[in-house]
């Protein structure tokens, strides 16, 4: 039998930064996504790329930031390198099922971008039964299959996603896989199963708005746990790679009710760049090549994952453009390995950008710098932009060299400061 490594990449959607049991919720019933975490490492400072979904994904699956790859609006560049392509061409069998949002043209589709197989949504959202977007515009049935339409009136969605998952596995045989499932829970329309949502309402939650939250992440949970069980029904576990992470942060939205989400002590939401945008829950786990029952406090990023998979799975990397996530291994391994990057950047559509470096946080946004030490103020509520000028100016200016980087802008700058 090949020994060559599987990988499983789980997305979750709106997904607070401390909603998970393993991440201190106590009002969560979520064992599948603690066992993951007891089997492999948790990761505390964990970063997506962007507050909100389209951008966020782009780095996800390219390892690069998002400006490079990122048709604003649109999706993914035609001619990007996605991780599924990557794999493919080393061998893999590659399939897509859930939520893509990285373009609904025929070249943005998941099946030019390296998906062997694809079964979801292009769009950002649908109703889990109807399958219809009912967002914008005229109501349209959004569920497709490869390209076409797919006609499944009433199933309702994740055990969908989760059957096709668990046949792909099964169908493996020796050939190594990619499989990734991007499920769009917790994002609106929040639709748990029945059972779930009575267990919750058992609970008599003090914010009623966790009732159908908390519910629709239990469902969450239970898919996870599904998928793990087909992987060790194969016997599998050993040579599968598995990593959870949220897209971005919980949402406040109309849609969602105000939102269930629950960041602690960080300040902020999906959409935007304080932690609670931008930190999210993620998970490694690999029994005999991660260590189990581990934590870590490294600083690490989205786009990071695209590199690691590649390194720990022997899958070239792209020659020919520059991939801006750094493999994590080393992390993994030791919680005293150094973290992959120096500073981490953030650009937002609104005009907000961000910066951290060590345990310094820079936010800019039109009404001015804000500089937070995480360490001492992880919730970013003491502005220190005026205690620390020098700081500030050199963290604009090493923004500003990212901006032009990446995506070919000049730089802003924010309050009465000089341009760097």
């Amino acid at each position: 039998m090949s020994e060559r490594l599987n990988v499983i990449l789980i997305l979750s959607d709106d997904q607070g930064s401390m909603d998970v049991g393993c991440y201190g919720s106590t009002d969560l019933v979520t064992p599948n996504l603690d066992r993951l975490a007891e089997s492999g490492v948790r990761f505390t400072d964990f970063y997506v790329n962007a507050p909100i979904c389209m951008p966020s994904r782009v780095s996800l699956l390219t390892g690069r930031d998002y400006p490079r790859g990122l048709l604003p609006g649109r999706g993914l560049k035609p001619d990007e390198i996605t991780a599924a392509e990557l794999f493919k061409r080393a061998g893999y069998r590659t399939a897509l099922f859930g939520k893509w949002h990285l373009g609904y043209t025929p070249e943005m589709s998941p099946n030019a971008q390296g998906f062997d197989e694809f079964l979801g949504h292009t769009v950002g959202t649908l109703d889990a039964y109807s399958h219809f977007f009912y967002v914008e515009g005229v109501n349209r049935h959004v569920l497709q299959h490869n390209g076409a339409d797919y006609e499944q009136p009433g199933k309702y969605l994740p055990d969908l996603l989760v059957e096709k998952a668990t046949q792909f596995i099964d169908a493996s045989g020796d050939d190594p896989f990619f499989l990734y499932l991007p499920f769009a829970i917790p994002h609106y329309p929040l639709q748990p199963k029945r059972e779930h949502r009575e267990l919750y309402e058992r609970m008599n939650l003090e914010d009623s708005r966790r009732v159908l939250y908390g519910a629709y992440l239990t469902t969450l949970d239970e898919c996870v746990g599904r998928v793990l069980d087909a992987v060790e029904a194969r016997g599998l576990t050993e040579r599968t790679l598995v990593v959870f992470l949220s897209d971005h942060g919980h949402s406040t939205e109309e849609r969602a009710f105000g939102g269930g989400g629950n960041a602690g002590p960080l300040r902020g939401h999906k959409e935007t760049l304080w932690e609670a945008g931008i930190r999210v829950p993620c998970i490694a786990s690999l029994p005999g090549r991660i260590p189990a029952g581990q934590v870590r406090h490294q600083t690490a990023i989205a786009m990071d994952w695209l590199p690691t998979m590649a390194e720990m799975c022997d899958v070239p990397m792209p020659d020919d453009r520059p991939i801006d996530g750094r493999s994590l291994t080393a992390v993994l391994q030791s919680d005293a390995a150094p973290p992959p990057h120096e500073r981490l950047h953030w650009v937002h559509y609104d005009g907000t950008f961000a910066q951290r470096e060590g345990n310094w946080k820079l936010v800019s946004d039109p009404q001015g710098n804000w500089l937070s030490d995480l360490q001492a103020d992880p919730g970013e509520r003491e502005n220190l932009a005026d205690a620390e000028p020098e700081r500030v100016h050199a963290m604009l200016r090493a923004h500003n060299a990212w901006l032009r980087e990446v995506a070919g802008m000049s730089g802003l700058v924010r309050g009465n400061l000089q341009q760097p």
